[in-house]
């Protein structure tokens, strides 16, 4: 999946000449916690989130001291080093561009103009969709030697039930790198006959882990 499937292109921007008291109001109208700062030809020039105005604004037990910094145009204090993604990047990418730099949101450019905009919670959201967590279902682990046509093998056991598998998450057995946790999400409430049919096959279900059911 690329960014510009999940980029939100309705984008509440401010210019720099905007003042931080004006912004703020716009971030609490709009409920939002990030705002790209553009110039006239809609290039972002810089961003500026919640906690720069929190950091801005007179201390609530000083609300009447230096109220005329509220005055000051945004530009005093966006942040002008703004990491960016393109539309045609990897949701992977991006997530990872998240984690690495703790960051909650990354405005999308395309040749420097402002295009769209991705927040921790449409990656949220995103990962959701992905793994088929929002649809009835069950999920079963199992722990497959990291070799070549394991998913195969196990994707054609589910086959045979005519299950329907609504999404596949592979990841690294962290106490020995010569297997690997396969996640997969079928559309059944009931997963018995499947993990059964998994392990009379040889395969090491992990979860659920029924009584019952076995060899």
């Amino acid at each position: 999946m690329i960014v510009e499937e999940i980029m939100k292109t309705e984008i509440v921007t401010v210019m720099p000449t905007v003042s931080i008291a004006e912004t703020m109001k716009l971030m609490e109208m709009k409920k939002i916690r990030h705002i790209p700062v553009i110039d006239a030809e809609y290039q972002l020039i810089g961003i500026v989130t919640l906690s720069d105005i929190r950091d801005a604004a007179p201390s609530i037990f000083r609300a009447n001291v230096h109220v005329e910094d509220m005055q000051n145009p945004v530009e005093t204090i966006m942040k002008k080093d703004v990491i960016t993604g393109h539309p045609l990047d990897f949701v992977e990418e991006i997530a990872a561009l998240f984690y690495e730099h703790k960051i909650g949101c990354l405005p999308i450019t395309n040749g420097r103009k402002l295009v769209g905009i991705v927040t921790e919670t449409d990656l949220l959201r995103t990962l959701v969709e992905l793994t088929g967590a929002h649809q009835p279902g069950s999920q079963i682990e199992i722990r497959v030697p990291n070799l070549a046509g394991k998913l195969s093998d196990i994707t054609s056991l589910i086959k045979k039930r005519k299950a329907n598998i609504l999404s596949v998450l592979v990841y690294p057995d962290k106490k020995n790198d010569q297997y690997k946790i396969l996640v997969i999400r079928v559309q059944t409430m009931n997963p018995t006959v499947l993990i059964q049919d998994l392990k009379q096959s040889g395969y090491d279900v992990l979860w659920p882990n029924l009584p019952g059911v076995s060899l």
